[in-house]
């Protein structure tokens, strides 16, 4: 028994070992793709922007902006609020003075259309927009001048239907956030480039950026049709995908300021990050233990009990790990701030196998204040 369970081990470090270098491999065909030619159209649909709003946080007012400093011929702004009194109303009407020759509108959203609160503002804001073209992202992003004529010239490539952007995790100055940032550059994006190669393009979208066309979405039910789901960005590529339209991964890419996460913060995140992904795509949750490299390799080593091949095996399986992390944030996301961070990246592997193994059992979240239960990727209030 002890020998099987030896060789089982040493198998999954193996295996683990081996999606490492398909990280790589996929990171190296999305640079070589990024490096190919690209010319913004010559010309360029009048387009909005959808922005639901909640709360606001110490980096929203220089997110907001960049959305309002964009070089591009016409677009307007739509900011949603569920709430009257929101703080977020007033960073908008302070854009609005700032910016008075930009489209900048600020609408209350008080339909309720789901448990999903953003996505029924989306729905609200989608009816009222002016322009077949829409971008939508969170309210956290912060994108570069030349954002919306990237994205809206990739969106006329034929056969896309929509198109989201890799991003990149700015953390605050704690530990949680580090960890989180961190997560984001060597964890998540290498996944998804990984999804990418192996389902031979996305089947989702991320909630970085979705832009996508009015008809389009009218064609998958409005944003009505994701109002009970908690990955609204998921199910809108899923849906995207079924019409045989493609989705298209950005060349440009977005930074996400994180919130001030303390540990708990951090791993009620994680938490329900893990959850969601079990309830939409299980297959891929059943596939995240061959990403837990490092604890694979340390259990190898603790059952050959320190043995010297071990050892090497464990600096191989290493090594492996830190190269898939350092091309994609380096290469990929150009994050400045992850190779600082690296000393943490064993810790948080080390913490992964741990926040899998609870998301196995219970279906409950915690979500914007509010507690719900997650039902095939559907949200059950407990309100």
């Amino acid at each position: 028994m002890y020998n099987f369970l030896l060789i089982a081990v040493t198998l999954l470090t193996s295996a683990s070992a081996a999606y490492c270098v398909v990280c790589v491999i996929a990171a190296a065909k999305f640079v070589r793709l990024r490096a190919r030619s690209f010319s913004v159209a010559s010309a360029l649909p009048p387009l909005s922007i959808l922005k639901p709003l909640k709360g606001t946080d110490p980096e929203m007012h220089e997110s907001l902006r960049s959305h309002c400093t964009q070089d591009y011929p016409e677009y307007e702004i739509l900011f949603g609020i569920s709430d009257p009194h929101d703080p977020a109303a007033a960073i908008v009407k302070q854009l609005q003075q700032e910016f008075p020759n930009r489209s900048i509108h600020l609408l209350h959203c008080e339909k309720n259309l789901g448990p999903n609160s953003k996505v029924s503002s989306l729905a609200q804001l989608a009816v009222i927009s002016k322009y077949d073209v829409m971008v939508v992202n969170d309210s956290d992003i912060r994108v570069e001048p030349n954002y919306l004529s990237t994205v809206a010239t990739e969106l006329q490539q034929p056969g896309v239907g929509l198109v989201t952007c890799p991003y990149r995790g700015v953390p605050a100055r704690t530990f949680g956030s580090r960890l989180e940032s961190l997560g984001i550059s060597t964890d998540f994006m290498p996944g998804v480039l990984v999804a990418m190669q192996i389902e031979r393009g996305l089947r989702f979208g991320l909630g970085s950026t979705l832009a996508l066309r009015k008809r389009d979405l009218e064609a998958i039910g409005g944003f009505e049709a994701l109002a009970e789901y908690l990955a609204d960005d998921y199910q809108l590529g899923r849906h995207i995908t079924e019409k045989n339209l493609r989705i298209e991964l950005s060349r440009t890419i977005v930074d996400t300021y994180l919130p001030n996460y303390d540990v708990a913060g951090f791993i009620n995140h994680q938490l329900r990050w893990m959850r969601t992904i079990r309830a939409s795509r299980p297959g891929g949750y059943a596939g995240l233990p061959l990403t837990f490299t490092l604890p694979w390799a340390m259990l190898s080593l603790i059952l050959a009990r320190g043995a010297p091949w071990a050892w090497v095996f464990l600096a191989f399986a290493l090594s492996l790990r830190f190269a898939a992390a350092r091309v994609t944030s380096g290469f990929v996301l150009r994050d400045r701030s992850a190779l600082r961070l690296f000393w943490l990246l064993p810790l948080r592997d080390l913490l992964a196998p741990f926040i899998w193994m609870a998301c196995l059992v219970g279906r409950k979240i915690i979500w914007r204040g509010k507690v719900f239960e997650l039902d095939h990727g559907k949200l059950i209030s407990h309100d």
